[in-house]
């Protein structure tokens, strides 16, 4: 999704591209404080870095706040294969990123549905080990860990098993976006666009403000590969993944996709967890900027203080 609306001058970004171990070149920017604590927010689908604009002038007073487009969003270039959107060449760029901003000491990272699912990745792997201060989690799991949990809801307890039917069924999406052709047909047609338009719109309050916005049928295009190669592949075989990073998981209470106990029960994968049950939906960074600033502004700031 691309912003119509200008950037505030206060925090124009300083843009730099990165090209990566395959590759492809990705925009990254940078805004607020250079020598400041630095946070690295990542987009999911099917938008791009422009999902940030609302919460970046929040945060840039007391931090360094990178964003950049994925691989396939934005302005940046998209793999030629479908093996380009792997989750392992996802960290990979990540951790680019993350060499190319962070200086001297370690980032906080902010992730947004598969901008999340990638953080997740990030931390409970090797690649990005110590240059991690904490991770903020808004509404995507970590894939290896979504498998595990739907597997424990199999089980003969009424309870588990409605969890595991009402998750099923905010994840059939999921299974349209793995078939061939027709979601590409959906994106060219305006009709995903329209559906994501009117959920999205949904989310604001009826007298608040709202952005405009609109669905970039490249984005949702390319974005697809992020399901095609990975969903199927992670959680039907799911591998044990920790992390002693502190994260901390804002959870809207109203996701129409992912659901809060898939989100929350993860204490044995990250032991060093916070969980903020928030009003709102998917797409809290557009609907609550203020809100998503607030708690893991608080978050990273108490991170840091305890790293002196």
């Amino acid at each position: 999704m691309r912003e119509l609306g200008e950037q505030p001058e206060a925090v124009v970004p300083r843009t730099e591209w990165l090209t990566t171990s395959d590759g492809v070149t990705l925009r990254v920017r940078r805004f607020g404080q250079p020598f400041a604590p630095t946070v690295v927010c990542v987009h999911g689908f099917p938008d791009n870095s422009d999902l940030w604009n609302r919460v970046v002038p929040l945060l840039a007073d007391r931090f360094q706040v990178v964003t950049y487009d994925v691989r396939g969003a934005g302005e940046s270039t998209a793999p030629p294969r479908r093996a380009g959107y792997l989750i392992d060449q996802l960290v990979a760029d990540l951790a680019a990123v993350v060499e190319l901003v962070g200086a001297d000491r370690p980032v906080h990272l902010l992730g947004h549905d598969w901008g999340s699912i990638q953080c997740w990745h990030g931390v409970t792997d090797d690649r990005l080990q110590g240059r991690i201060a904490s991770f903020t989690s808004i509404s995507g799991p970590n894939l290896d860990h979504a498998g595990y949990w739907m597997r424990s809801q199999l089980r003969p307890n009424l309870a588990a098993l409605g969890q595991f039917l009402r998750q099923a069924s905010s994840s059939l999406y999921i299974g349209f976006f793995v078939l061939p052709v027709l979601p590409e047909l959906a994106v060219r047609k305006g009709i995903l666009g329209r559906i994501i338009g009117r959920l999205v719109r949904a989310e604001y309050a009826p007298d608040g403000p709202a952005e405009r916005f609109r669905v970039e049928a490249a984005d949702a295009v390319h974005g697809l590969g992020l399901y095609r190669a990975n969903m199927l592949s992670r959680l039907g075989r799911p591998k044990p993944r920790c992390t002693d990073v502190p994260v901390q998981v804002i959870a809207p209470d109203a996701d129409r996709f992912v659901g809060t106990p898939l989100q929350t029960e993860v204490s044995r994968w990250a032991p060093r967890l916070r969980v903020r049950r928030l009003r709102g939906g998917h797409w809290l960074p557009r609907s609550r900027p203020a809100v998503v600033a607030e708690v893991a502004g608080e978050f990273f700031e108490e991170v840091d203080g305890a790293l002196k």
